[in-house]
């Protein structure tokens, strides 16, 4: 894959805790030098990456992160507040314990209601696969398709696993080709990004997206 198209699946990512202001800038710079697809960050940060980016690269706000356990009506208002402040693409999680205890009604809602509050921006519902067993995950991945999600993700990188080529080949098996399965999670090299394309993903979520685009460059002979 050509550098340029792979930074493409790339939503360029700073979400520690610890993350100051100058390292939003240069993950903007960077972001615009390479052209991914978005940059991922904390919502304290959205209109500071939304003033830096390039047009056409995404400003991604997490929401409910990374936990997923506040409330629905918090995880509305906060993703109001994020699209006012810039943000073109939510990244939610799910509340995971009530998947886990079967209440899936109100998964569902609880995703429904970002997807109303982002109104027309889309959201990828972030399901904390390494929690979860099998069927847990297609069920989940149905009800964020149900919920009107664009996408289903499968790590908040701060959980105990990261995204596996299994659970992004299920999760893609589980929506088809209607919306998108991002990839999120310990991605850090050329190698295991693509697998993950291979296997159904349609975006990667990393903090490694310079060296995995450099590392493309330089098998391709780029400079």
């Amino acid at each position: 894959m050509e550098p340029n198209v792979l930074a493409k699946y790339i939503d360029h990512t700073v979400l520690k805790a610890e993350a100051a202001p100058k390292e939003i800038i240069k993950l903007c710079h960077e972001a615009n030098e390479y052209g991914f697809a978005a940059v991922c960050v904390n919502a304290c940060y959205v209109s500071l990456a939304k003033s830096l980016v390039a047009n056409g690269i995404h400003v991604a706000s997490v929401v409910g992160f990374p936990l997923g356990a506040t409330s629905t009506a918090a995880k509305s208002a906060e993703t109001s507040f994020a699209v006012k402040d810039g943000a073109t693409e939510i990244d939610m999680v799910i509340n995971v314990g009530w998947l886990k205890a079967g209440l899936h009604s109100q998964v569902e809602a609880d995703i429904r209601a970002v997807v109303i509050a982002a109104d027309d921006v889309p959201v990828k519902v972030i399901i904390e696969a390494a929690l979860l067993s099998d069927a847990d995950k297609v069920t989940v991945c149905q009800l964020a398709k149900t919920a009107g999600a664009a996408y289903v993700k499968t790590s908040t990188g701060f959980g105990p696993g990261g995204a596996t080529i299994a659970d992004v080949a299920l999760m893609r098996q589980t929506v088809g080709p209607e919306i998108g399965v991002k990839a999120s999670g310990g991605v850090r090299t050329l190698e295991a990004t693509l697998a993950m394309i291979e296997a159904g993903a349609s975006r990667i979520g990393t903090s490694s997206g310079v060296a995995i685009v450099e590392e493309s460059k330089s098998r391709h002979g780029s400079v």
